[in-house]
């Protein structure tokens, strides 16, 4: 009867950890880019009451070992990574990765040799694309994290092949910006308007009729992506079983496109996260009913003595 308390306690306690887990994707069910949670349970261990006998020479039979569990732990709580539907918001910066992929960005002040996402612990990791240009033109993220990318030389380029490429043998990544102004040859050009295929590309036309490239969207993946560690935010950083992070251009070797005017909505199922509530608020119901069914063993079995 003791032991039944102590295992109805377990219980208790696990499922009030996945109604959290719960509570948590519900009320981020309209956060950009969620990803939700899952919590899975496995039972702790058993308590041997008699060992597994095999059968005897004499022809008795074999006889099964006699256990009794001592309840339930929480086996892991998953980031569930499958992607959520894009939102059409017809704004310029405005972005979603469709399929794998995250955004690389970083509060670090910027080094002329530019920041290794592999050996910096400030870089964060993001699939939240609702950027923002400040008044420098530096493009950043609602927390002024500034989004990371390769640059041309000198900065901007007319000439599409002279944006280097992105991937793991150039990973000194930089901030990148849309100016207000261009000093060419001394000749200061105005921003009319700009754009972000699906690549990454950053192409601007200014008010000399121009066209400059002006760098391109880093997108990272990670070999275990649910090993991420969350940094609040929409953010996440690497950790010891995240795996290494692999820097590439949208489209192509499995990562994923950008998809501007779109947001990656929640990928939260309401429907799924009632059920397992009601599914969870009756496990937690029933496990109390296991100790208050055991108390009154006990107090049966005081009363005996009168």
């Amino acid at each position: 009867m003791i032991r039944s308390m102590y295992s109805g306690v377990s219980g208790m306690k696990s499922n009030q950890t996945k109604m959290d887990v719960i509570g948590n994707n519900i009320a981020n069910v309209s956060t950009t880019a969620f990803k939700g949670g899952r919590v899975r349970f496995q039972d702790t261990f058993s308590q041997l009451e008699a060992n597994a006998q095999g059968p005897t020479q004499a022809g008795r039979g074999g006889i099964n070992p006699q256990q009794v569990g001592q309840g339930v732990n929480i086996a892991a709580i998953d980031t569930i990574f499958d992607d959520g539907a894009l939102q059409p918001t017809n704004r310029d910066l405005d972005f979603a990765i469709e399929g794998e992929g995250f955004f690389v960005v970083s509060e670090n002040i910027e080094t002329a040799g530019g920041i290794n996402p592999q050996n910096n612990l400030n870089t964060r990791y993001t699939r939240d694309g609702a950027f923002y240009k400040d008044y420098a033109g530096n493009l950043v993220t609602a927390e002024g994290y500034s989004i990371l990318g390769v640059r041309p030389v000198n900065g901007y380029a007319t000439n599409i092949t002279d944006v280097p490429n992105v991937d793991n043998t150039n990973l000194s990544l930089k901030s990148l910006e849309i100016p207000n102004t261009l000093d060419i040859g001394g000749v200061t050009v105005n921003l009319e308007s700009f754009s972000i295929d699906n690549s990454g590309l950053i192409s601007a036309i200014y008010d000399d009729g121009q066209i400059y490239y002006l760098g391109r969207v880093a997108v990272a993946k990670f070999i275990n992506p649910e090993g991420l560690e969350k940094l609040g935010g929409g953010s996440y950083r690497m950790s010891d079983n995240s795996g290494q992070v692999e820097i590439g251009t949208a489209g192509q070797q499995g990562f994923g496109s950008i998809r501007s005017g779109y947001l990656e909505m929640s990928n939260v199922d309401l429907a799924n996260e009632f059920t397992e509530m009601m599914i969870t608020s009756r496990a937690y119901q029933a496990n109390s009913r296991v100790i208050t069914t055991s108390d009154e063993m006990l107090q049966e079995l005081i009363n005996l003595k009168r």
